[in-house]
């Protein structure tokens, strides 16, 4: 998680790191569940309920808002496209290909790294208050239509 840049401090920001830190944690579970400390299932479970809204939510407010400036647009279709991968590779360890755990969590990491150490603190510096404006409104419009429950 950056700490040095102040970008947390940003609502949608600070919301995506902790987000982040909460999606390591239940990692974490599913690591020891496909080490036999629990049920992979339910742990893979609770990973999921976590991972899928964050993604789409990142997708559908920041992303979408950064996607649409010239300089970010392919490192955002390339977070987008790990985001497909995070969800094969969950996928594929539910179905039982447990040796793929390690593969999952440097594809988790690396993608977190990415984000909370490079496009956060792009965004901070790089996009206007119209913009911010637009992306907190997305987000929320997001949150509202999905059913998520998250404080703005």
């Amino acid at each position: 998680m950056c700490t040095y840049c102040g970008c947390d401090s940003i609502t949608v920001i600070g919301r995506f790191m902790a987000e982040h830190v909460e999606i390591i944690n239940a990692s974490g579970e599913l690591r020891r569940a496909v080490g036999g400390d629990g049920d992979v299932a339910v742990a893979a479970g609770r990973l999921g309920a976590l991972l899928h809204p964050h993604t789409a939510t990142e997708e559908a407010g920041l992303f979408t808002v950064m996607k649409g400036i010239e300089e970010y647009h392919d490192h955002i279709e390339t977070l987008c496209a790990e985001h497909r991968t995070l969800d094969d590779l969950l996928e594929a360890i539910v179905a039982g290909e447990h040796s793929r755990m390690d593969e999952f969590d440097v594809a988790l990491r690396e993608h977190i790294h990415k984000e909370d150490n490079g496009l956060f603190p792009a965004a901070a510096l790089g996009l206007d208050g119209d913009q911010w404006i637009e992306i907190d409104e997305r987000t929320h419009e997001h949150d509202h239509a999905a059913g998520n429950t998250h404080q703005h």
